[in-house]
């Protein structure tokens, strides 16, 4: 069972706004294999050439499909790694995967990095390079397990190779830039400060080859280049004292006390304010169709201070309507189901909208008042056992909202749909309406009980009518079909909002 649209990987990689970064210093012999073997998996190839005396501007230029960025002076890696964010960023590019021009990594790794990110938006990806069996000289190999040590010093974070070159960034949100020193440990320097700001580090495993030794172009210098890291990894460590520690102990308090407020500023809401006025307003007279519709618009209002004018710290919270008449008249609503944040999501979009709930809201020992008292039923009572309530609702002019999956997505993808809903729009000759939720499963996971800081999106898309519906056949099939669209739909979301992750 499929989870994603497979597009091909240049396709997939312009979607999510992904480029691939190539910096050169006098790699004439073997840069332009890796420049023609990257352009075969990715469309969008910038060359940064750092000041380049062998021929390697000559040959750059006779690639037409690439963007080249060129300066007369070698200023070193991490300049050229700089150089070639911004002008990534300029492009329009929120990743950047950058490989060493030497030949050492394999751009055929290209689809692990485009994978990772779907799986991680918003991470930086370190290609951990497989070494066993490889000859490198011993000081390339202490360098790397020194490195590797005083990062986890200077994060509390292990990583396998913190000298990798082969990585995924996320450019639009790198820290410590303008204090980016200049030649190879830069790429340290940028692992620390991501760290150290909350950015989600990933390790995937990566093939790495070295040519012989005689045939290989090294620009690292054992003596000089290995001072430069010592000094850089003992202002680190200053910095992680009075700086980075800190600064990792605030997000770990800010992330909550930002779920204690939402939790008391919630608790406080249903249990103080609106769980005694709905009691007083159920009890008090007699409860009738007015009665009941005020009811639902006072929940609907009650939502829509809740995500348009309070909001959640620490997120973003939009939605779109593709047709503003959608909720003219009642329909069968189908949503996938990440997270206990989903109902309030939806609620405010119209106060003529019931759900069906499981037991868990149901019984809710915060909410379930309101939930019970609003006409929500629980599914267990079964589809066939709930048609004749859903027809008194459809009748009096409610929508009724189904998640078809039945149950919270752990991973937020689209899991199987079940028939329920789209025999509850053939019974009852109802529209299917859907909405496609991106988010609330990333902001609260399920398991967790801390909230991350995100967006939230909904998009309400246009009614399908009964006869359309049943082109695809039998309940399964109208499942099935529905499913793959909403698999399409959320891959789109994911690809424009995971962007800007």
């Amino acid at each position: 069972m499929k989870d994603t649209v497979e597009l091909p990987i240049k396709e997939s990689l312009k979607a999510r706004g992904i480029c691939v970064l190539i910096p050169t210093y006098n790699n004439v012999g073997t840069v332009e294999h890796v420049v023609r073997e990257a352009l075969s998996y990715c469309d969008d190839v910038i060359v940064v050439n750092d000041g380049s005396t062998d021929g390697t501007s000559e040959l750059l230029d006779s690639i037409s499909s690439i963007t080249v960025v060129s300066y007369p002076k070698n200023r070193g890696k991490g300049y050229a790694l700089k150089t070639g964010f911004k002008k990534a960023l300029e492009m329009g590019f929120s990743y950047a995967i950058t490989l060493d021009s030497d030949g050492q990594h394999y751009p055929s790794d290209i689809p692990l990095f485009l994978k990772a990110n779907q799986e991680h938006p918003g991470a930086l990806i370190v290609g951990a390079r497989n070494l066993t069996g490889v000859v490198r000289s011993k000081g390339s190999d202490f360098a790397n397990k020194f490195s590797n040590f005083w990062f986890y010093i200077q994060t509390g974070r292990k990583l396998d190779d913190t000298q990798t070159g082969y990585r995924l960034y996320p450019i639009k949100k790198l820290y410590g830039l303008s204090l980016m020193t200049s030649k190879y440990e830069a790429e340290l320097e940028l692992l620390v400060f991501s760290s150290w700001h909350g950015v989600e580090l990933v390790q995937i495993p990566v093939h790495v080859y070295y040519p012989p030794r005689e045939e290989r172009v090294s620009h690292f210098r054992p003596g000089w280049d290995f001072f430069r890291i010592t000094v850089l990894n003992t202002v680190l460590c200053f910095l992680a004292v009075v700086y980075g520690l800190p600064l990792r102990f605030f997000r770990w308090l800010l992330k909550y006390v930002r779920t204690i407020y939402t939790l008391l500023f919630f608790l406080i809401a249903i249990w103080v304010v609106i769980t005694p006025f709905v009691y007083l307003y159920v009890k008090i007279g007699k409860m009738t169709e007015k009665k009941r519709k005020k009811l639902h618009s006072i929940i609907c209002t009650c939502s829509r201070l809740i995500m348009l004018v309070h909001g959640i710290p620490g997120t973003k919270f939009r939605y779109k309507i593709q047709d503003e008449s959608v909720f003219d008249k009642p329909s069968v609503i189908i949503c996938n189901h990440q997270s206990h944040l989903d109902l309030v999501c939806q609620m405010f979009f119209t106060p003529n909208m019931i759900f069906l709930t499981n037991d868990w809201v149901w019984n809710n020992p915060t909410y379930g008042f309101l939930i019970r008292n609003a006409e929500f039923y629980p599914v267990r009572e079964g589809m066939a056992e709930l048609l004749p309530k859903l027809k008194s609702l459809k009748e009096r002019g409610y929508s009724i909202a189904i998640y078809p999956e039945g149950t919270r997505s752990k991973d937020c993808k689209i899991g199987r749909f079940h028939q329920g809903a789209f025999y509850v729009a053939r019974e009852l000759d109802m529209d299917i309406l859907p909405m496609c939720l991106y988010g609330p499963g990333k902001v609260l996971k399920k398991g967790t009980y801390h909230l991350n800081k995100g967006q939230m999106y909904v998009e309400v898309g246009k009614r399908i009518p009964p006869e359309e519906l049943s082109k695809y056949g039998g309940l399964r099939e109208q499942a099935s079909a529905m499913r793959k669209r909403y698999i399409r739909k959320y891959t789109d979301l994911c690809n424009k909002l995971e962007q800007d992750a």
